[in-house]
């Protein structure tokens, strides 16, 4: 089974998916990742017992769809009337869907398709909200926009249909609640900024700050004594390696290439940090 992710996201794992894959425990029960975003890892593992979180509403309401037939079957049609309407009026037109107060009233095919759209027809494929959570990303000017590709879409759903994957939306610390001994969690969160630079790490309208890098690590910490095999990737910062200090530290180069500033792009240091 071959799958890769649906939408670009910031931070994505599949240029580097070979370390992360050779920072894994060699066998562990039931998988976790809360901060699954476009799922690179998720896919490429393909496990047959996970739990898969993100704040992300509009991400998971990608997720959803891809895990029933009828919501999937009315997300592609949706997204061929978006292939179909595309310009640089309408995408601005669809842009603004989310400032309508009935936007969170929409059914969640329709809000899984604008939001696929607007990734695939948006500058860079980046995803970035604005601080009441509305998308504010400029088009990238297109003449045409592919949305999907239809084999990947139904390989994802056979995982989704075949195999016992839990979709959840919340916080973290709730999502790995029920990890046990030989369980294993990857924890791929929005990074920690660089003293030296900006960094994007708007993902959605809810912030994430060194308070919660410091409850992240508690959270690895608390799974660690619990037996739970736990694997973290963030930026190779001072403020990380002392969060996790006396754990194992493996640091690699990883190329970044999303972000809206040309000069937050490129070859950047992260950390794969392990407990095992």
């Amino acid at each position: 089974m071959c799958m890769s992710p649906v939408v670009k996201w910031a931070g994505g794992k599949r240029q580097i998916i070979d370390k992360i894959k050779a920072a894994m425990p060699e066998q562990f029960n039931n998988y976790y990742e809360p901060f699954v975003g476009g799922g690179a890892v998720l896919f490429e593992l393909a496990p047959k017992n996970a739990v898969i979180n993100d704040v992300n509403q509009e991400l998971l309401s990608i997720y959803k769809c891809l895990q029933d037939r009828e919501l999937f079957d009315l997300m592609v049609e949706e997204l061929n009337k978006h292939e179909t309407n595309h310009s640089e009026e309408y995408y601005y037109e669809v842009r603004e869907w989310d400032r309508c107060p009935r936007f969170e009233l929409e059914p969640i095919w329709k809000r899984a398709a604008r939001a696929i759209y607007l990734n695939k027809a948006c500058f860079n494929g980046l995803y970035r909200v604005n601080a009441k959570g509305y998308f504010n990303v400029p088009s990238a000017k297109k003449e045409k926009v592919k949305t999907y590709d239809l084999e990947n879409l139904e390989e994802i759903f056979k995982y989704f249909s075949n195999e016992n994957v839990q979709i959840l939306s919340g916080d973290f610390i709730e999502a790995c609640r029920t990890a046990r001994a030989g369980d294993f969690v990857y924890f791929d969160p929005p990074y920690d900024v660089p003293e030296d630079k900006g960094s994007f790490t708007a993902y959605s309208k809810f912030d994430f700050n060194k308070e919660d890098q410091i409850r992240l690590a508690n959270c690895f910490k608390k799974l660690s004594e619990k037996g739970v095999k736990c694997m973290l990737s963030n930026h190779n910062t001072p403020f990380i390696n002392e969060l996790y200090e006396g754990f194992n530290i493996q640091v690699i180069t990883a190329r970044r290439n999303i972000n809206s500033k040309a000069d937050g792009r490129g070859a950047v240091e992260e950390v794969i940090i392990t407990n095992y």
